[in-house]
């Protein structure tokens, strides 16, 4: 047999265009129950045939029996035995199951004033995409317990910062604040409960009560009818929001959710009230208590320490701060949406909170120190290798600083220039450049480009003599090719 919400999702499939065959192996059901109730319209129990038992001459004495005393299905096994039932126990124990009326735990029906309360509850429902990763999808739902008006929001935890940041949301959306919100006894509302004393409200919990006004009332043990209302907004949401929904990323799904209640669950009409939640939440407006100027900080506060990556974690992802921070203690705040860190009360770094894992985010800023200083040091021993280089390079980095020239500029083309040239050959630049008063790389590599020419040994001399140019032979021209041509022409 199954039930209503499974009934949802076998329609659903058959909308996408599923067989029978394959809506059976999605969901793990047999195909020929598939099949079957895929020619069903509505969702109507099935019921089994009846079939002739040996125990149907007896029921009439059976239901007797257990209207005229609570007789246990032993006793009454005994007596019809004695009448001549020669069937096994286990039927006369099942029958009597089925026509004993059960003992319900009475309860009295709660009625709320306008305003009075709200309720809230958590709700799961499955896993969803984020990123590239899979977490489990969580959603909140805040009640009026007068006009039924519902708020939900869904998220991928539900921590602190969550508990109060859906909290924070939903009474914005109303535009008010309710006298009471009762509560299950989750941690985030409730630490312990001792008997015969108060329960120990989560301080963070009990402080943004305070902020807006409203007194928290935890349920009892055991006793969830006491939150009745919402627990009937979450099987509701469950049933007819996310009954065949199959949202691909966590993104869209809280946009649906917003259209949704404004379209389907707000303006139903509601099977207890048998009015319009919204049409009533129109009125218990009033009876709302005003929003508080200032929104509470719902951050929940965590130390750190950086690590030598200047990086702080939190649930598998990095986050930087700023290098100079590296190894030292500091105060994180998470919120829902972001996280911000701080040192000594001053915020350092913030970032967007990822629900990815194993993902590392830098701030393009934070490793800027790190770098000038790795650049400066590279400046130090550079400008030693300068300093080496000549006796008046100290004089000769002085002129360079009264030209305000980019001193480091020059000074790596000049050190350069003792790679490709000898050191000497430099240091007799550089200390004839400060005879010119020229500061330039440019001019130390011209000055031993000169020298370099004016140093290079003179090649023989080879003098040519008059005497020479009278002594030559030179042979008889051959004029027989002019001959040649005169007779072809």
């Amino acid at each position: 047999m199954i039930d209503y919400e499974q009934f949802c999702r076998i329609q659903a499939c058959r909308r996408e265009g599923l067989k029978a065959g394959q809506i059976a192996t999605k969901l793990g059901l047999d195909a020929r129950t598939v099949a079957a109730w895929l020619q069903e319209k509505r969702f109507q129990p099935k019921q089994s045939a009846n079939r002739a038992s040996k125990l149907d001459p007896y029921k009439r004495d059976i239901v007797s029996m257990v209207e005229r005393y609570p007789y246990s299905a032993v006793q009454i096994y005994q007596k019809i035995r004695e009448q001549g039932f020669d069937g096994g126990y286990t039927i006369v124990k099942d029958y009597v199951r089925a026509i004993r009326p059960k003992r319900h735990k009475p309860y009295l029906k709660l009625r709320f004033a306008p305003g009075e309360c709200a309720q809230v509850d958590w709700g799961s429902y499955g896993s969803i995409r984020v990123g590239s990763t899979r977490r489990r999808l969580s959603f909140f739902v805040m009640v009026l317990c007068y006009s039924r008006m519902m708020y939900l929001e869904f998220t991928v935890s539900q921590t602190m910062e969550h508990f109060l940041g859906c909290h924070q949301n939903a009474l914005h959306c109303f535009g008010g604040v309710p006298s009471r919100i009762m509560v299950d006894n989750l941690k985030s509302a409730v630490l312990k409960r001792i008997t015969g004393q108060a329960p120990v409200l989560n301080p963070k919990y009990l402080d943004f009560a305070t902020h807006y006004g409203f007194t928290i009332v935890p349920c009892g043990v055991g006793k969830g009818n006491e939150k009745g209302i919402v627990e009937h907004g979450v099987g509701y949401v469950k049933k007819n929001f996310l009954a065949g929904l199959e949202p691909a990323d966590f993104k869209t799904i809280n946009p649906a959710a917003t259209h949704w209640l404004a379209t389907i669950a707000n303006v139903r009409v509601h099977g207890e009230t048998h009015k319009k939640p919204h049409d009533m939440f129109a009125h218990e407006t009033r009876y709302l208590s005003p929003l508080p100027a200032q929104l509470y900080d719902i951050a929940t506060l965590t130390p750190v320490r950086a690590s030598r990556q200047f990086r702080v974690s939190l649930d598998t992802n990095r986050y930087s701060v700023p290098a100079e921070y590296a190894g030292t203690s500091l105060l994180m705040k998470t919120y829902p949406d972001r996280i911000c860190i701080y040192h000594d009360h001053t915020l350092i770094a913030r970032h967007t909170r990822s629900y990815d894992r194993h993902r590392d985010t830098e701030h393009p800023d934070h490793p800027k120190a790190l770098l000038q200083q790795r650049k400066k040091a590279r400046d130090q021993k550079l400008l030693m290798r300068f300093l080496t280089v000549s006796p008046h390079a100290e004089r000769y980095y002085q002129g360079l600083v009264e030209r305000k020239l980019n001193i480091m500029h020059h000074i790596r083309q000049i050190v350069g220039l003792t790679e490709i040239y000898s050191p000497e050959q430099v240091a007799r630049a550089m200390e004839d450049a400060l005879e010119y008063r020229a500061f330039s790389c440019d001019y130390i590599a011209n000055l031993i480009e000169q020298r370099k020419y004016f140093n290079r040994p003179p090649g023989a001399l080879h003098l040519t003599r008059a005497a020479d140019l009278l002594d030559l032979e030179i042979s008889e021209p051959d004029i027989s090719i002019y001959a040649k041509g005169d007779h072809d022409a």
